[in-house]
Order: C-alpha cells, then sequence, then structure tokens
C-alpha cells in the first residue's frame, strides 16, 4: 500500500465534498516524482512498480484506502463574491500521517471534471502544472509555508487553451490541508452556521489545537481561532515579501486557514524592485501587486472574520468589536514579522528603535533604480568585504544608497556580533537563487513544445539549494536580459 489514508475531512465533514472519480487518460507518462518529499511522507515507492506510480498519479486508479472528493468552497475574486466555487478540477485523494504525526492532503489537480467544473474541462495544461511543480518545492526550500509537489504526469491528451491545443498534465499537491477562507465562506453566506462551527471545530482540531489545549472557561474559541489565522498569515506574507514573491490571485478562495502559500497561478518573482511590480494579465488594475499583498491579506482575514462572527458572540455588535480589535492587530503583527526579516536581510540580529526606518530608506534607494531585488541584499554582504564599486554599479543613480551605506554601516557597529558573524546571516537569509522568470519560462517552453524536460530538472535542482553558491549555474542568478524584462503571467489552467 503506498499511502496509508486517514481521511478525517471525508469522514467527518458531510456536506462539504462530492465524491467523484477522476477521468480515465489514455497514454499517462511520469515526468518526475518528488522522491525526497515520498520519504518524508512515509512513502515506499521502491515497493510499486513505475506503471503502478503512473496509474495512480495519473489518476487512472484509485490508491487502496483514498476517498477521492471535490471540496466546495466560495471566494472573493477580485473583490466580487461567488457565492459558489470548489474543486472544479482537482480531488483530494485522502490524507495520510507522516513519522511525525503531521497530516497531510494528497490532492490531485487536473483530473477531470467535477460538480464545480462549470464551463472548464477539469483538466490542466503541462505548462501550469510544471510551473506550481517549480515555484512551490522553491518556495519549500526558501523556507516559506507552501503546498508541496509529490508528482507530475503527462496525460497523452490536449486540452484547448487560449486557441491552441496544449499537451495537458496532472499534478499530485501536498498540503497542511485544503481548507480555505472561501470554505467558510461558502456555508456563511447560505446561512448554515451549524456548518461553519464545524468547519472551525475541525480547523481548530487539525491546526490549532493548543486553542483547546490552553482554553478556560472565559475563552472564546472562534475569536482565538481568528487571531491564529491572523497570525499566521501575517507570518507568510511577511515571508513573501522579503524574497520579492508576488502571488498575483490572492482571492480568499486562496487563501489557506493553515497559513500556507497554495495554488500558483500567475504568481512571479519580482527582478527589479518596485513595489507597484504586478505580473498577472488577469490583474488589470494592480489589485494584488506586490505592495498591496499586506493589506489585501488583511482585507481577507476581514472576511474570513464575518463567517465567524455569530460564533464570536451572540450579540453581533460585540462580536464585531472583539473581531475588529483582532484584525487590527494585523499591521502590527505583519511588521513584526517582516521587520524581523528585513534585519536579517541586512546583517542585524539585535532591535533598534530606528530599523525600520533604515530600512524603508534602503527599499527607497533602490525604487526606479533598475536594481535587482535578489542581487542587491545578497550582494550586501560582498559590500562589508570591499566589493563597494561593484554593487554601487548596480544603481544608475547610487547617491541615495551611498548615504544609506553609511548609516548601515554606523547601524552595524552597534552589534554585538562580529561584522564576520552578520556577513554570514545575510548569506544564509538572502538567496542567491530564485525562480527566475526567464528561466522558468524556458523551462516550459523547452516542456511544453518539445517534450523536453532537461531545463525543468537543472531548475528543480538549483533552487532546491538557494542559499549556497553552485559551480556553473552563474546563468541562474541573474535578471532577465532587457528584451525579456517585460513579463507576464497568466493562469493557463
Amino acid at each position: 500500500m503506498l499511502f496509508n489514508f486517514n481521511n478525517t475531512y471525508a469522514d467527518k465533514l458531510d456536506g462539504f465534498y462530492t465524491p467523484v472519480q477522476s477521468a480515465k487518460v489514455p497514454k499517462a507518462k511520469i515526468i518526475k516524482v518528488n522522491t525526497e518529499l515520498a520519504a518524508k511522507l512515509g512513502l515506499n515507492l521502491n515497493n510499486l512498480s513505475k506503471k503502478k506510480q503512473t496509474e495512480i498519479f495519473s489518476g487512472n486508479i484509485a490508491p487502496d484506502g483514498a476517498s477521492p472528493i471535490a471540496q466546495v468552497y466560495a471566494g472573493h475574486q477580485f473583490g466580487g463574491f461567488v457565492p459558489q466555487l470548489g474543486d472544479g478540477r482537482a480531488l483530494l485523494l485522502g490524507e495520510i500521517i507522516d513519522d511525525k504525526g503531521a497530516r497531510f492532503d494528497i490532492q490531485l489537480k487536473g483530473s477531470g471534471r467535477t460538480p464545480y467544473s462549470r464551463a472548464g474541462d477539469g483538466k490542466s495544461a503541462l505548462g501550469p502544472v510544471l510551473r506550481e511543480y517549480i515555484v512551490s518545492e522553491a518556495m519549500y526550500a526558501l523556507g516559506i509555508p507552501s503546498t508541496r509537489a509529490l508528482a507530475a504526469v503527462t496525460t497523452g491528451e490536449n486540452v484547448m487553451r487560449n486557441q491552441q491545443y496544449l499537451p495537458s498534465a496532472v499534478f499530485t499537491r501536498v498540503a497542511a490541508s485544503h481548507i480555505r477562507v472561501g470554505t467558510f465562506q461558502y456555508f456563511a453566506a447560505r446561512g448554515e452556521i451549524n456548518k461553519v462551527q464545524q468547519l472551525a471545530d475541525y480547523t481548530i482540531d487539525r491546526h490549532y489545537p493548543n486553542i483547546k489545549q490552553e482554553a478556560n472557561e472565559t475563552e472564546n474559541p472562534y475569536l482565538s481561532l481568528l487571531i491564529a489565522i491572523t497570525d499566521a498569515q501575517a507570518s507568510l506574507v511577511a515571508q513573501w515579501m522579503c524574497v520579492g514573491f508576488i502571488h498575483g490571485v490572492m482571492n480568499t478562495d486562496n487563501m489557506t486557514v493553515s497559513g500556507e502559500t497554495i495554488d500558483y497561478g500567475p504568481c512571479a518573482f519580482m527582478d527589479y524592485y518596485s513595489p507597484d511590480t504586478v505580473f498577472s494579465s488577469i490583474d488589470r488594475h494592480g489589485r494584488y501587486a506586490y505592495q498591496n499583498q499586506p493589506p489585501i491579506t488583511q482585507w481577507n482575514l476581514a472576511r474570513l472574520a464575518e463567517t465567524l462572527l455569530p460564533l464570536i458572540d451572540e450579540n453581533t455588535e460585540h462580536a464585531i468589536e472583539l473581531a475588529t480589535n483582532a484584525l487590527d492587530k494585523f499591521p502590527e503583527k505583519y511588521t513584526e514579522h517582516w521587520l524581523a526579516g528585513m534585519r536579517a536581510k541586512i546583517g542585524l540580529s539585535i532591535v533598534e528603535e530606528n530599523d525600520l526606518a533604515l530600512i524603508n530608506d534602503l527599499l527607497a534607494a533602490m525604487d526606479g533604480q533598475q536594481v535587482d531585488f535578489t542581487l542587491l541584499f545578497r550582494n550586501l554582504a560582498d559590500l562589508l568585504q570591499g566589493q563597494e564599486q561593484e554593487v554601487y554599479a548596480q544603481f544608475k543613480d547610487a547617491s541615495l544608497f551611498k548615504v544609506w551605506v553609511e548609516r548601515w554601516r554606523e547601524r552595524l557597529s552597534h552589534e554585538t556580533q562580529n561584522t564576520d558573524e552578520s556577513i554570514q546571516l545575510m548569506y544564509q537569509k538572502n538567496p542567491i537563487y530564485i525562480p527566475r522568470n526567464h528561466k522558468v519560462e524556458e523551462a516550459l517552453e523547452a516542456a511544453v513544445s518539445h517534450a523536453d524536460y532537461s531545463k525543468f530538472e537543472v531548475l528543480i535542482n538549483t533552487l532546491s539549494n538557494p542559499y549556497q553558491p553552485q559551480e556553473g549555474k552563474e546563468e541562474y542568478t541573474q535578471p532577465a536580459p532587457n528584451e525579456l524584462s517585460v513579463y507576464k503571467t497568466f493562469c493557463g489552467t
């Protein structure tokens, strides 16, 4: 048996999903199985033939113990509420518990139509499958909470996208869970408060058991749940901001209550620093631009809070007051997490009052200067080792940056650690390799157009070790050439 399933969502939450069988595909072929993740999950792939693995990861057969279901949820999409969305092209096979006692969902994406597919075909094009594999694994390697990639297989079928036929694929995703803000919204919008409470209790048991363990008669578990999710999301988005990650489609149905990054559709990493950077072709007004990610997170959390109000207090006005007080703490929590990350990026280990201004002034000096976000922070450590001119040369006009460097050097002198320790901290916290947009596109183009997965493999291997220089991988450290610097992403699912 490959998966030792223990399916609490299907067993305990009747009415939150629809049982569905995946579609059969004609010529499934494995692109990649994540053997490192499989081992972590306790999956013994050696006991399973390649053919059997292919059949399972393509959805052609359901593994023993699976209870395939399509989950239902709603969501605010670009600010507009859609009362029913749901898994239109995904199936939750079940849950497994790893050797550390952690519970994970195993989900197929691109496995065919479900009752929630609406006009969609339920399939996935190969490109988006590979993009999610690349970026989700890169995020994991960067230390950022994320869903992960277990497998990708081609199906032998084509799907129509943007008036052209493209090869299709199935993606196997691993997540702490697939409970979304939109899952709560679906039942709240229908007035099914008993189901909202059932889901909240399940979420507490699965993700925040300390709420019950620490509770006493005077505490409010549902307010505590809102507070816990708020902190988890504040931490997550702060980590996005520290590496220049732009999710691209922060709808409430793409926000998990576990605090994991999920749904890598039109995502991208910022090259040149600009706070209003947006890549998604469907985000025409920049709602989900880089600088808007923290306030949008708070907005999404407010939508979650609305679903929990009847559980927080029977008196609606008092419930709103309690929830508002919890949400009002988001900016402070976010800034706390972000400042901790940014301090480390510039080699600071102790806290001083003016650190926020110091970091904001660095970003202001970078803005509009065609300075690569990832390289600049990585090269600050080099600057401390005498390579000043090389770092200054990254700027069109380095005058503001030079002034900042003198302030930074003075601030570093307050540290209890020595300069070498600050340098090592910066190397540990500033990646040298990220999923550069042009390198991702190179890998996708080779795979989709030529069935050549060599660039995909090299990119995956490079990104698995983002903080250590790798011989012969210099091209993966550089921003896109000027002719490729204008970049748009598409959902393309």
